[in-house]
């Protein structure tokens, strides 16, 4: 027990990302600091400010999915259902084997920040050339975020509770939280959770360049991602999913599955200040972080390593840079802080599960992956930031925060397993 709950670990991972499609290829990307950015092969980028994203390579649904399924899912669907997969296999569950009981008692929380925008896209060209005889009965099964997780309970027969949690950017690390607190609290025992986003189309990059989120770099795509870099200029837009199998400590332990780290809390805030800007003074971000170390129980100092939002906008890595310098204080210049979307560029909705994962094989392993495409320094950012090469350090306990337009900020802490 701790605080007087159940403790809760992970047991079974999953990812597709821009630098890689299996754990182990995600991970030797992040160790070999590999840019998952490219020139967009999605659609016809001519028109568009921006002409590059970080896009899953050789994904091909048929791989994993019959032809029926994959018709009736949009790709955020596929990600997230594959991710799953990938991470039931690694925890090494057999749904046919599971009694009803322990069906009923495994949950899936697994979100996405935009859901189906292809499907959107589609469907609205659909109507706006042949009128609403013409549009699919799927459209609106495909669109809606909270769809993947119904997918996925089907797919294995989980009855425990099944819902998605929505929060912009935030959305990963929200539904891993939110699925860790119903098995502290003893309404489950385990739970598939995390979150996939697949936004690159038309109007998924169309509309953030409206809003010029985006780096310009189009001459230099692989460099585009720049967190704390001085010329740093927007995000780079990404997609895929990361998915965790998550345990009691107990029922983990009973039935002989491998540990890969703990699960000590989540820390929640609001910003209450702007739609899309970060609070310049980074207090939600601190209200979140300082939020996760009551959670955990755990001292400043015990904290070895920080995966930061760090989406490398002007304004969102100085207010980052702050809060952690106003929650720990000294400590802050001796932890270790990256940010890994300057290698897979900015997953949203699957962003905070995705570099959950990272946080894990970074305490597994007891090493820091890089922020990559560091050149000029900006004296604002200030912290140590393991620039452009990973580093070998013991990390027991590790940070993951990610923040959402709307002022949605979440941290998740993990731990190195010890019984």
């Amino acid at each position: 027990m701790q605080n007087g709950l159940r403790r809760v670990v992970v047991t079974g991972m999953g990812a597709l990302t821009p630098i890689g499609n299996t754990i182990d290829d995600f991970w030797d990307g992040l160790m070999n600091g590999v840019s998952g950015c490219d020139t967009i092969t999605l659609f016809d980028n001519e028109a568009y400010r921006t002409k590059f994203a970080c896009e899953v390579k050789g994904f091909d649904p048929l791989d994993y999915l019959d032809r029926k399924a994959a018709r009736r899912q949009d790709r955020f669907t596929q990600f997230a259902v594959v991710a799953c997969d990938l991470a039931v296999q690694d925890a090494g569950i057999d749904p046919e084997k599971l009694t009803a009981e322990e069906k009923d008692r495994t949950a899936v929380i697994f979100g996405s920040g935009i859901g189906g925008i292809q499907t959107f896209q589609e469907q609205s060209d659909i109507h706006k050339d042949n009128g609403p005889r013409r549009l699919s009965p799927f459209f609106i099964p495909m669109l809606i975020p909270d769809i993947a997780t119904g997918h996925i309970s089907i797919r294995y027969g989980f009855r425990g509770p099944n819902y998605c949690i929505v929060s912009a950017c935030a959305t990963g690390n929200h539904n891993i939280g939110d699925a860790c607190m119903l098995i502290q609290r003893g309404m489950i025992d385990a739970a598939l959770c995390g979150g996939a986003e697949a936004p690159i189309t038309q109007l998924g990059v169309g509309g953030f360049s409206a809003m010029k989120a985006l780096s310009t770099r189009n001459d230099s795509p692989q460099t585009a991602s720049r967190p704390f870099d001085a010329t740093r200029d927007g995000f780079v837009m990404g997609e895929g999913a990361g998915a965790l199998y998550i345990e009691e400590l107990e029922h983990a332990k009973k039935r002989g599955a491998t540990i890969y780290a703990e699960i000590l809390g989540i820390g929640m805030s609001g910003d209450a200040y702007h739609l899309t800007a970060p609070d310049p003074n980074g207090n939600g971000a601190r209200m979140a972080m300082q939020s996760v170390l009551r959670d955990a129980g755990i001292k400043l100092e015990d904290v070895d390593y920080l995966n930061m939002h760090g989406t490398s906008t002007p304004l969102g890595d100085i207010a980052e840079t702050q809060a952690i310098k106003e929650v720990f204080g000294e400590h802050a210049y001796n932890l270790n802080v990256s940010s890994t979307k300057s290698m897979t560029g900015h997953l949203l909705g699957a962003a905070g599960a995705v570099e959950a994962i990272a946080v894990i094989k970074s305490t597994m392993h007891d090493m820091v992956p890089p922020t990559i495409n560091f050149v000029n320094p900006d004296e604002k950012c200030d912290l140590n930031y393991t620039f452009n090469k990973p580093q070998k350090r013991e990390v027991n306990i590790a940070i993951s925060n990610a923040f959402g337009f709307g002022g949605h900020n979440t941290s998740v802490a993990f731990k190195k397993y010890v019984d």
